[in-house]
């Protein structure tokens, strides 16, 4: 038949490339189009192991395409690990890496907590208010040791490095601490050499302030901030809401802050709209010295505009320090009704008077 056409096509001079090559409706049926069941079999198998971030579309599943054909194939279903591919990213999936999916015991409130968070950044933002993501990054060793990735060089001389990742103790570690500007994409390090403590996470959040959010939000009337459950910002860390109580009087601002849920810190914003670029910049390259390190920093760009000023902290912030019941119960705090212990605000506490001491 088709080749009965193809002739007619030459006697009347047609052209053989011209137009449809198959009629409408013509060609191999999708897998699915033949199955109509599949597609409901494959949600069936997925959705009992899905993750999500209710503060965007993304959802994911740890199970691999293969896994998911073999099942498919064993219940009578007629597919491929391609089509159940293809399927998955028309439903909105991904496939992460399994390090990325161990989260733990999930809270019952999880989402509950990333709808309310969602709701006061939206809000904060709507009112052209500050709102900032923070975070710690790794340790990173200062001196000629090994970077994981690449970097352009002379066929056959890479980068010497040492073969053991022992700290050189006059260069130590640093301890990048971030604050990421939600809105106008743009951020701040400091790279500390000291201790990665609530003091060194509060100073960093004011030294964005000073050389850049105080510029960018003159007529800030409160600050947000969004962290971690743990760490130096850490909801439990009373020497966190004490030093955020010292930056708030300094400041005369109230800041609240948002605490992620537990399990869930790879949702942080500054992660993968900050951090992630940072170690992309200087992968392959020893972070020889510190000025190196805040260069490699403060040049990070990408092509949707993000911008990062980087300063070395070489203030001493001691650990271990001890906040006290009676410290705790000075702070102007005021923790919302909802988990009042993700989410709370702290005032400027107001100088007492002589009349008001006497």
């Amino acid at each position: 038949m088709t080749i009965r056409q193809g002739i007619a096509e030459l006697e009347t001079g047609a052209s053989p490339g011209a137009g449809r090559i198959r009629r409408p409706g013509g060609g191999r049926k999708r897998e699915v189009e033949r199955d109509p069941e599949l597609l409901t079999a494959l949600k069936r198998l997925v959705e009992p192991v899905t993750r999500g971030d209710p503060e965007s579309a993304l959802r994911w599943t740890a199970l691999s395409t293969r896994k998911l054909a073999r099942v498919l194939q064993g219940s009578g279903h007629e597919t491929s690990h391609r089509m159940v591919a293809a399927l998955l990213h028309e439903m909105g999936y991904s496939l992460q890496a399994n390090r990325k999916t161990r989260e733990g015991t999930a809270h019952p409130d999880r989402d509950a907590q990333f709808q309310y968070i969602n709701q006061c950044v939206t809000a904060q933002m709507a009112a052209g208010q500050p709102t900032i993501s923070v975070d710690t990054k790794k340790k990173e060793l200062v001196g000629d040791f090994k970077n994981s990735g690449h970097e352009w060089r002379p066929r056959g001389e890479p980068e010497p490095v040492r073969v053991h990742d022992f700290m050189i103790e006059e260069l130590g570690k640093v301890s990048p601490y971030g604050v990421y500007d939600l809105a106008r994409n743009q951020g701040w390090v400091s790279v500390g050499v000291s201790h990665d403590t609530a003091a060194f996470a509060v100073g960093s959040i004011g030294a964005w302030w000073k050389h850049m959010g105080r510029r960018a939000y003159p007529h800030a009337r409160t600050l947000l901030i969004t962290a971690d459950g743990g760490g130096s910002n850490g909801a439990r860390n009373r020497l966190w809401k004490l030093e955020l109580q010292k930056l708030a009087n300094r400041l005369k601002l109230p800041i609240s802050v948002c605490h992620l849920p537990p399990g869930t810190s790879k949702w942080n914003k500054i992660e993968h709209r900050m951090f992630s670029f940072i170690s992309q910049n200087w992968r392959g390259r020893p972070l020889l010295t510190h000025a190196a390190i805040v260069s490699l920093i403060a040049g990070t760009q990408t092509s949707t505009g993000l911008k990062i000023r980087c300063l070395l902290d070489e203030k001493n912030y001691p650990a271990g320090v001890t906040v006290t019941d009676e410290q705790m119960a000075a702070l102007n705090i005021e923790p919302s009704d909802f988990h009042g212990e993700w989410n709370y605000t702290i005032r400027p506490t107001r100088k007492r008077t002589k009349r008001q001491r006497g």
